[in-house]
């Protein structure tokens, strides 16, 4: 087969493939906020979230960052999103891993509090999105009941999307989800003596 004979082949099969795209795009018409998962072993999580921050930036929407689990330390995020005050708040509300504070009553604490602080963001329509960083871990722990989780995003405003990250996402909220995905770690350096790095992991 000559080349000219593959370019023809080629161009007829992506005139296909471009036709059913349309014909699929053309039904998918409606527009509202979404509650989107981000869970499993792999890293990228929080990272993947705060790209869709970036995102709400761009466009000019309103975003708040609530973090449930990590404490307030220099991250390469927080000094990006500091030039943007208009536009997102980034909040640590943790005090770090749970295996560092050693003490449930004020984990459980602390998760009540950032909980509260994401649902009045979550109810505010002029938030446009909130990331509730690290959620799933404190509902794995029974910090926080699932079920008042769940009643809060059913009642939240149409437009408003929710961003929730962590390992170990209950079935529950996956189910009431409308985007999951589970990052599967295949490798990390972490394993052969490397230690996080700025850019990277913060």
């Amino acid at each position: 087969m000559t080349e000219a004979d593959l370019n023809a082949r080629h161009a007829e099969k992506m005139k296909k493939v471009q036709a059913a795209r349309a014909r699929m795009m053309a039904s998918k018409t409606v527009e509202r906020g979404l509650v989107i998962v981000h869970t499993g072993t792999g890293k990228g999580k929080t990272t993947a979230a705060l790209g869709m921050v970036c995102r709400m930036i761009g466009h000019g929407m309103k975003v708040s960052i609530i973090q449930f689990i990590k404490g307030a330390m220099e991250t390469g995020e927080q000094n990006l999103f500091d030039a943007f005050p208009d536009l997102v708040e980034m909040r640590p509300m943790g005090e770090g891993f749970t295996w560092d504070t050693q003490d449930r009553a004020r984990d459980i604490a602390n998760v009540r509090r950032a909980w509260e602080a994401a649902k009045t963001r979550i109810m505010d329509p002029e938030w446009k999105m909130v990331v509730c960083d690290e959620l799933n871990i404190a509902l794995r722990y029974d910090y926080l009941p699932v079920e008042e989780v769940l009643a809060v995003l059913a009642a939240r405003p149409a437009d408003t999307h929710v961003v929730i990250t962590g390992r170990n996402a209950p079935p529950e909220l996956i189910e009431a989800a409308d985007l999951v995905t589970d990052m599967q770690m295949l490798k990390h350096p972490f394993r052969t003596g490397v230690k996080a790095q700025a850019g990277v992991e913060f």
